[in-house]
Protein backbone atom coordinates (compact mmCIF):
# COMPACT_ATOMS: atom_id res chain seq x y z
CA UNK A 1 0.00 0.00 0.00
CA UNK A 2 1.35 3.41 -0.99
CA UNK A 3 0.57 6.13 1.57
CA UNK A 4 0.87 9.86 0.86
CA UNK A 5 0.50 12.56 3.51
CA UNK A 6 -0.70 15.95 2.28
CA UNK A 7 -0.34 17.66 5.66
CA UNK A 8 -2.63 18.10 8.66
CA UNK A 9 -4.81 14.92 8.62
CA UNK A 10 -5.08 14.41 4.85
CA UNK A 11 -3.91 11.10 3.39
CA UNK A 12 -4.23 9.12 0.17
CA UNK A 13 -3.91 5.35 0.37
CA UNK A 14 -3.24 3.69 -2.98
CA UNK A 15 -3.54 -0.08 -3.17
CA UNK A 16 -4.53 -2.96 -5.43
CA UNK A 17 -7.91 -2.88 -3.69
CA UNK A 18 -8.59 0.75 -4.54
CA UNK A 19 -7.77 4.33 -3.62
CA UNK A 20 -8.93 5.88 -0.34
CA UNK A 21 -8.60 9.58 0.48
CA UNK A 22 -9.12 10.85 4.03
CA UNK A 23 -9.74 14.38 5.35
CA UNK A 24 -8.73 16.70 2.47
CA UNK A 25 -8.42 20.34 3.54
CA UNK A 26 -9.42 23.74 2.30
CA UNK A 27 -6.72 26.39 2.39
CA UNK A 28 -7.71 29.26 4.72
CA UNK A 29 -8.87 32.51 3.15
CA UNK A 30 -7.12 35.90 3.41
CA UNK A 31 -9.24 36.90 6.41
CA UNK A 32 -7.68 34.11 8.47
CA UNK A 33 -4.19 34.97 7.28
CA UNK A 34 -4.83 38.57 8.34
CA UNK A 35 -5.47 37.25 11.86
CA UNK A 36 -2.08 35.51 11.86
CA UNK A 37 -3.38 32.03 11.03
CA UNK A 38 -0.60 30.35 9.00
CA UNK A 39 -1.49 27.21 7.03
CA UNK A 40 0.87 26.75 4.10
CA UNK A 41 0.57 23.17 2.92
CA UNK A 42 0.29 22.81 -0.87
CA UNK A 43 -3.27 22.82 -2.19
CA UNK A 44 -4.79 19.40 -2.82
CA UNK A 45 -5.82 18.75 -6.43
CA UNK A 46 -6.54 15.08 -7.13
CA UNK A 47 -8.38 13.27 -9.93
CA UNK A 48 -10.75 11.21 -7.82
CA UNK A 49 -10.80 8.19 -5.53
CA UNK A 50 -12.73 5.02 -4.94
CA UNK A 51 -13.61 6.14 -1.43
CA UNK A 52 -13.47 9.52 0.31
CA UNK A 53 -13.70 9.60 4.11
CA UNK A 54 -14.37 12.81 6.04
CA UNK A 55 -14.07 12.57 9.81
CA UNK A 56 -15.80 15.88 10.66
CA UNK A 57 -16.98 19.10 9.09
CA UNK A 58 -14.13 21.55 9.78
CA UNK A 59 -12.44 23.36 6.89
CA UNK A 60 -9.11 21.58 7.34
CA UNK A 61 -10.79 18.16 6.95
CA UNK A 62 -13.81 18.39 4.64
CA UNK A 63 -12.73 19.70 1.22
CA UNK A 64 -14.40 16.94 -0.81
CA UNK A 65 -14.12 18.92 -4.03
CA UNK A 66 -10.30 18.95 -3.77
CA UNK A 67 -10.21 15.18 -4.32
CA UNK A 68 -12.31 15.17 -7.47
CA UNK A 69 -15.08 12.64 -8.17
CA UNK A 70 -15.24 9.69 -5.76
CA UNK A 71 -17.19 6.49 -6.24
CA UNK A 72 -18.35 6.72 -2.62
CA UNK A 73 -18.20 9.37 0.13
CA UNK A 74 -18.65 8.65 3.82
CA UNK A 75 -18.67 11.71 6.01
CA UNK A 76 -19.26 12.55 9.66
CA UNK A 77 -21.29 9.49 10.58
CA UNK A 78 -21.22 6.19 12.47
CA UNK A 79 -22.03 2.60 11.64
CA UNK A 80 -20.71 -0.35 9.66
CA UNK A 81 -21.01 0.71 6.03
CA UNK A 82 -20.45 -0.85 2.62
CA UNK A 83 -17.90 0.85 0.38
CA UNK A 84 -16.02 0.10 -2.87
CA UNK A 85 -13.06 -1.19 -0.83
CA UNK A 86 -15.21 -3.34 1.48
CA UNK A 87 -16.72 -2.68 4.89
CA UNK A 88 -15.87 0.54 6.69
CA UNK A 89 -16.42 0.85 10.43
CA UNK A 90 -17.25 4.45 11.38
CA UNK A 91 -17.00 4.97 15.14
CA UNK A 92 -18.60 7.94 16.88
CA UNK A 93 -16.23 10.02 19.03
CA UNK A 94 -15.76 13.63 20.11
CA UNK A 95 -13.48 16.48 19.06
CA UNK A 96 -13.06 17.57 22.68
CA UNK A 97 -13.05 16.29 26.24
CA UNK A 98 -16.46 17.80 26.99
CA UNK A 99 -18.69 15.28 25.15
CA UNK A 100 -18.44 17.24 21.90
CA UNK A 101 -20.00 20.41 23.35
CA UNK A 102 -16.97 22.54 22.46
CA UNK A 103 -15.89 21.37 18.98
CA UNK A 104 -18.51 18.84 17.96
CA UNK A 105 -18.45 15.20 16.83
CA UNK A 106 -15.63 13.28 15.20
CA UNK A 107 -15.52 9.92 13.40
CA UNK A 108 -12.83 7.27 13.76
CA UNK A 109 -12.65 5.26 10.52
CA UNK A 110 -11.41 1.66 10.31
CA UNK A 111 -11.13 -0.35 7.08
CA UNK A 112 -8.88 -2.90 5.34
CA UNK A 113 -6.66 -2.49 2.26
CA UNK A 114 -4.14 -4.98 0.87
CA UNK A 115 -4.70 -7.19 3.88
CA UNK A 116 -3.85 -4.40 6.34
CA UNK A 117 -6.24 -2.97 8.91
CA UNK A 118 -6.13 0.85 8.77
CA UNK A 119 -7.42 3.22 11.46
CA UNK A 120 -7.66 7.04 11.09
CA UNK A 121 -8.60 8.95 14.25
CA UNK A 122 -9.59 12.28 12.69
CA UNK A 123 -9.57 15.12 15.23
CA UNK A 124 -9.98 12.91 18.27
CA UNK A 125 -10.11 15.06 21.39
CA UNK A 126 -11.54 12.83 24.12
CA UNK A 127 -9.60 12.46 27.35
CA UNK A 128 -9.32 8.72 26.65
CA UNK A 129 -10.64 6.02 24.36
CA UNK A 130 -13.80 4.41 25.74
CA UNK A 131 -13.92 0.59 26.03
CA UNK A 132 -16.71 0.27 23.46
CA UNK A 133 -14.71 2.37 20.99
CA UNK A 134 -11.66 0.20 21.57
CA UNK A 135 -13.74 -2.90 20.93
CA UNK A 136 -15.19 -1.48 17.71
CA UNK A 137 -11.72 -0.58 16.39
CA UNK A 138 -10.32 -4.08 16.89
CA UNK A 139 -6.90 -5.09 15.60
CA UNK A 140 -4.91 -2.38 13.78
CA UNK A 141 -1.89 -2.53 11.48
CA UNK A 142 -1.59 1.11 10.35
CA UNK A 143 -2.72 3.80 12.79
CA UNK A 144 -2.96 7.52 11.97
CA UNK A 145 -3.67 9.75 14.95
CA UNK A 146 -3.37 13.42 16.00
CA UNK A 147 -0.51 14.26 18.34
CA UNK A 148 -0.28 18.07 18.32
CA UNK A 149 -2.57 18.94 21.22
CA UNK A 150 -4.68 22.10 21.19
CA UNK A 151 -8.06 21.06 19.75
CA UNK A 152 -7.09 17.36 19.78
CA UNK A 153 -5.13 14.96 21.97
CA UNK A 154 -1.42 15.55 22.47
CA UNK A 155 1.63 13.32 22.85
CA UNK A 156 0.71 11.62 26.13
CA UNK A 157 -2.85 10.65 25.21
CA UNK A 158 -1.81 9.67 21.67
CA UNK A 159 0.86 7.30 22.94
CA UNK A 160 -1.60 5.76 25.41
CA UNK A 161 -3.75 4.88 22.39
CA UNK A 162 -0.74 3.36 20.62
CA UNK A 163 -0.05 1.20 23.67
CA UNK A 164 -3.71 0.17 23.81
CA UNK A 165 -4.12 -0.68 20.10
CA UNK A 166 -0.58 -2.01 19.48
CA UNK A 167 -0.43 -1.27 15.71
CA UNK A 168 2.53 -2.26 13.57
CA UNK A 169 3.00 1.35 12.49
CA UNK A 170 1.80 4.64 14.03
CA UNK A 171 1.75 7.73 11.80
CA UNK A 172 1.47 11.08 13.60
CA UNK A 173 -0.71 13.79 12.07
CA UNK A 174 -2.26 17.17 12.95
CA UNK A 175 0.88 18.66 14.51
CA UNK A 176 3.13 21.67 14.04
CA UNK A 177 5.43 21.63 11.00
CA UNK A 178 7.17 24.45 9.08
CA UNK A 179 3.94 24.79 7.06
CA UNK A 180 1.65 25.74 9.95
CA UNK A 181 1.90 28.18 12.84
CA UNK A 182 -0.10 26.40 15.53
CA UNK A 183 -0.28 23.05 17.41
CA UNK A 184 2.68 21.34 19.10
CA UNK A 185 5.47 19.50 17.26
CA UNK A 186 5.47 15.70 17.04
CA UNK A 187 8.79 15.21 18.84
CA UNK A 188 7.33 14.59 22.31
CA UNK A 189 5.21 11.80 20.82
CA UNK A 190 8.05 10.30 18.78
CA UNK A 191 10.43 10.29 21.76
CA UNK A 192 8.31 7.55 23.34
CA UNK A 193 9.08 5.02 20.57
CA UNK A 194 12.04 2.65 20.50
CA UNK A 195 11.98 2.81 16.69
CA UNK A 196 11.15 5.79 14.43
CA UNK A 197 11.22 5.66 10.62
CA UNK A 198 11.60 9.18 9.15
CA UNK A 199 10.67 9.16 5.46
CA UNK A 200 12.63 11.34 3.01
CA UNK A 201 9.41 12.34 1.21
CA UNK A 202 5.74 12.71 2.08
CA UNK A 203 5.08 9.18 0.74
CA UNK A 204 5.94 5.71 1.93
CA UNK A 205 5.09 2.13 0.99
CA UNK A 206 4.05 -0.27 3.74
CA UNK A 207 5.85 -3.07 1.88
CA UNK A 208 9.14 -1.33 2.64
CA UNK A 209 8.52 -0.97 6.38
CA UNK A 210 9.85 -3.43 8.94
CA UNK A 211 7.22 -5.28 10.98
CA UNK A 212 8.71 -5.58 14.44
CA UNK A 213 7.02 -6.78 17.61
CA UNK A 214 6.85 -3.28 19.08
CA UNK A 215 4.92 -0.47 17.36
CA UNK A 216 7.07 1.72 15.11
CA UNK A 217 6.47 5.41 14.42
CA UNK A 218 6.50 6.29 10.71
CA UNK A 219 6.94 9.98 9.91
CA UNK A 220 6.38 11.18 6.33
CA UNK A 221 8.19 14.41 5.46
CA UNK A 222 5.99 17.47 5.76
CA UNK A 223 4.76 18.60 2.33
CA UNK A 224 6.07 22.01 1.25
CA UNK A 225 5.00 24.43 -1.45
CA UNK A 226 7.28 24.48 -4.44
Amino acid sequence: MRVRWYGQSAFRLLSEGGTVFIDPFHLPGPEMAARGFRFEYPAIAEKGSDLLLITHEHFDHNAAEAVGPSRAVIRSTAGVLEAPVGKVTAIASEHDAAAGTQRGPNTIFVFSLDGLRVCHFGDFGQAALRPEQRSAIGQVDLLMLPVGGGPTIGADAAFEIVELLRPRWAVPMHYRTPAIGFLEPAEAFLARFASVERCPTSEFDTAGLPARGEPMAVVPAAPARG
